[in-house]
């Protein structure tokens, strides 16, 4: 009787495996002994598992975004001439639209993106109030690094903002008022006296042409054509100075409704190109990227990038699935979410995607 019962639980504790080997990835870390390789090492991520290897899923999905051409996909046959050509369609690249939230822009990660910006490697950039103002101060004066647990009564005593361990002197927003309001009078004048329509992505260009500084990636933005959309414009220091500029200039008129029809448009015309999502962050800039994906039928390739979760039904932690139920990317798609701070994770991605791209593209030239 012992014997049947051992027999029986023993079966059950060591039940037969299916064989795994050729079909996963082996778990293995990075070797140190193998030397110091920075390289090698965010390779090592993919096999790492938990999150890591999410980051390594993650560089695969960009990768697929930036290596897509139209020659990959077979020619229809009611296609036109043009895109017969090869050479045509080896041009058709992936169209890839950029949002992330403004307390990147208060990190150091404003240099990754001003790089992107920089080298034209993103076609549509969307972002809060927070993420325009923020480059534009910065050139104006710096950021600190503090501490998260900076108790907020002292600070304020000092004339001192906390961005969760950073810190921004009041000074700052008094050098953006000082800066911004003029440029909000030019801008008046241009509409009173030339007719002149004032969009969100509009005034964006505007002031990243007036800030004409090599730090802010709104002044590549306006130096290479890529719109940058904010829906939210009034929504911090941007719609205080707006509010201020209302009393002592009334009249300027900043209209959403063209701005939605551009931003729309970025997704419904992108075809015969795919178009790719990274998102960084939740919010506004998440939803209003995949809405746009939506007139379209939804974007091929998704990468959101953040700490939130879904169990509350917010659009910010909701993971690609839920967006593909709406139409927002295509069932198709290639997608991943990455459940980590953006400060940690998109350096690494960039590191192995768009960075490791262009260098190989430099080192080809010479």
């Amino acid at each position: 009787m012992e014997d049947h019962v051992f027999s029986a639980v023993h079966t059950t504790v060591f039940k037969e495996s299916e064989n795994l080997e050729g079909i996963c990835t082996q778990i293995q870390g990075y070797d140190f002994n193998q030397g110091l390789d920075y390289s090698r090492l965010i390779d090592s991520l993919f096999s790492t598992g938990f999150q890591a290897s999410i980051i390594g899923d993650a560089v695969e999905v960009v990768n697929q975004m930036l290596d897509w051409s139209l020659a990959d996909e077979t020619i229809a046959d009611d296609c036109s001439e043009e895109e017969r050509d090869l050479a045509y369609r080896q041009s058709v690249r992936c169209k890839v639209f950029l949002g992330f939230t403004s307390n990147l822009i208060s990190s150091g990660v404003r240099d990754i993106i001003r790089y992107l910006v920089e080298h034209h490697m993103v076609d549509v950039v969307v972002t809060t109030a927070g993420g325009i103002e923020e480059d534009l101060i910065k050139c104006l004066a710096p950021t600190y690094k503090g501490d998260f647990n900076l108790p907020g009564a002292h600070l304020r005593s000092k004339g001192l903002n906390r961005i969760g361990n950073l810190l921004v002197p009041n000074d700052n927003y008094c050098k953006f008022e000082d800066w911004i309001i003029p440029i909000f009078d030019q801008m008046l004048k241009e509409q009173t006296e030339h007719n002149v329509l004032w969009t969100p992505s509009k005034v964006i260009a505007r002031l990243g042409k007036e800030i004409n500084d090599k730090s802010s990636y709104l002044y590549w933005a306006y130096k290479n054509n890529i719109p940058v959309f904010c829906p939210g414009i009034t929504d911090g220091s941007l719609g205080d100075m707006l509010y201020f500029h209302s009393f002592r200039s009334p009249g300027l008129i900043v209209d959403v409704v063209q701005d939605i029809r551009a931003m729309n448009g970025e997704a419904v015309h992108a075809t015969p190109r795919k178009t790719g999502m990274i998102i960084l962050g939740g919010g506004l800039p998440k939803h209003h990227i995949c809405n746009a994906n939506m007139m379209r039928n939804g974007a091929d390739y998704a990468v959101f990038i953040n700490t939130a979760q879904e169990f509350d039904g917010s659009d910010s932690g909701a993971r690609p699935d839920e967006a593909v139920s709406w139409g927002k990317i295509r069932g198709s798609a290639k997608t991943v979410k990455v459940h980590c701070d953006a400060t940690i994770a998109f350096p690494l991605l960039v590191a192995k995607t768009f960075a490791k791209k262009s260098m190989k593209i430099r080192d080809k030239r010479v």
